[in-house]
């Protein structure tokens, strides 16, 4: 199943770099014209193992929200973002970059949201469970995308983690199809979530 799985990421992810291209340079463009610094925003998450990668999307803050060192969780309708920033996040359209990150094989389209060290470690006091995601690549989609939206808070992170496992459990293709299916609706549809 894994090596299925991986195939479909591996095809799916180079024509989704190839088909996104003009809108790549569409967006490169919009973020280096109306806000300063990188147009593609690179932080260190945890995936497959434990281990730490860097995954890259569009740039939606302004440069350096977080100067003092302490990770901060992004809100709904976060001051930090810019105004074309807050339309790509509303859209999920700043994680097209992630295609890479599916393409490298840190990520998968489907799997658990990958999280910072920081907020892993608070969760873990809680729930040492979490250590079972490690299983598996996390991915650019999930249920816990679809239905629990931002974790802005731990109660909220802690349903996504119940949410993560219970797709760990079950995992088959046909929901993954399901997933990216109900995900691409959801973005065409311009639901916000």
């Amino acid at each position: 199943m894994t090596i299925i799985k991986r195939f479909f990421d591996i095809v799916c992810s180079l024509i989704g770099i190839i088909f996104f291209i003009p809108a790549y340079i569409v967006i490169y463009i919009i973020l280096k014209i109306t806000s300063r610094g990188p147009a593609i925003f690179k932080q260190e998450r945890i995936g497959k193992g434990g281990k730490p990668f860097d995954i890259y999307k569009f740039r939606t803050m302004v440069p350096n929200t977080e100067e003092d060192g302490i990770p901060l969780l992004a809100e709904v309708n976060d001051e930090r973002l810019t105004t074309f920033g807050k339309y790509l996040r509303e859209h999920h359209i700043d994680e097209l970059p992630q295609l890479w990150n599916v393409l490298k094989g840190d990520m998968s389209f489907v799997g658990y949201r990958p999280e910072r060290k920081y907020f892993i470690d608070k969760i873990m006091t809680q729930r040492p469970d979490y250590a079972e995601l490690y299983r598996m690549r996390p991915g650019i989609t999930s249920m816990a995308t679809l239905y629990n939206g931002y974790t802005n808070t731990m109660e909220k992170m802690i349903r996504r983690l119940d949410m993560d496992l219970d797709y760990l459990n079950n995992f088959s293709l046909l929901l993954d199809m399901k997933i990216v299916a109900n995900t691409f609706l959801s973005v065409i549809a311009g639901k916000k979530f």
